[in-house]
């Protein structure tokens, strides 16, 4: 592992590079917040891939990406002199010390004033709730500091999780599959009333709240339901795979197999991994 020095060295040679490619190349000259915006949610969810498949040597490349949209906005911003990396860092850093009175001291603004020692990550995120809905510039309900554009199940997950923080959750986490059963119940009987005329928004809106009642289960399960879904999704593709594989070893197209034949193929999978 590298020193601080050598840490510290490093991060220069990039704010560096980033000048050096600001002025001397014509696409990044030309780039903007907005045009690299998508970019850079792309890069998240690349790095967020290598996460999910465990890979540290494509985590450190992916963080890499993302580091440089980082500074590549910071250079922006000190172009036009409302910010740079400096404040980016001091920014950050600023609002953690301010969100961890257990680590650095007591905290004292309208009204709060927290002190102590914290037991438990779960006592952490209750005292994260108080702080950030009483720091200046903060959220101003308990709700507003979720992003609108997070993916779906992400969001429905941090709902639950904020809400949860300041008591509005179940006394025993086994309560939730009462309401799960619910929910599926609910779901089901949309589609029977309805049959082949079923109304698409209100089978939606069910299975919405199927989906939504399934995350709580996760979320009070310590599961990630993000994480539990994607390596769901990489099994299911290399299965597949082999699947896809094993047919053209045997000459066939998968669209001419019939189920039970791709179904045999299906269980080979599943026992060799």
């Amino acid at each position: 592992m590298h020193t601080r020095e050598e840490q510290l060295q490093a991060f220069g040679r990039l704010l560096d590079i980033m000048d050096d490619l600001r002025e001397k190349c014509p696409w990044d000259r030309k780039q903007t917040f907005d045009s690299l915006r998508q970019n850079t949610i792309e890069e998240t969810y690349e790095l967020a891939t290598a996460i999910s498949r465990h890979d540290m040597n494509e985590i450190s490349k992916e963080l890499g990406d993302v580091l440089l949209h980082v500074v590549f906005y910071a250079k922006m911003g000190s172009e036009t002199g409302e910010f740079d990396i400096a404040d980016v860092c001091n920014r950050i850093s600023d609002k953690l010390i301010y969100r961890h009175p257990h680590v650095y001291g007591e905290v004292t603004g309208e009204g709060l004033r927290v002190t102590g020692k914290v037991e438990n990550a779960e006592e952490v995120s209750k005292l994260w709730e108080q702080v950030k809905l009483k720091e200046k510039g903060g959220n101003k309900t308990v709700l507003g500091g979720i992003p609108d554009s997070l993916p779906s199940l992400v969001k429905a997950y941090r709902i639950q999780d904020k809400v949860a923080n300041v008591g509005f959750d179940w006394e025993k986490k086994e309560d939730v599959w009462a309401k799960v059963k619910e929910e599926i119940a609910e779901f089901e009987e949309e589609v029977k009333a309805n049959g082949e005329r079923a109304n698409g928004e209100c089978m939606e809106a069910e299975f919405g709240d199927v989906l939504f009642a399934l995350i709580n289960a996760a979320r009070l399960y310590k599961i990630r339901p993000d994480n539990a879904l994607e390596q769901t999704n990489l099994k299911f593709i290399r299965r597949f795979n082999y699947v896809e594989a094993k047919a053209k070893e045997q000459g066939k197209e998968l669209k001419d197999m019939t189920l039970a034949e791709m179904d045999e193929l299906w269980n080979e999978a599943k026992n060799a991994a």
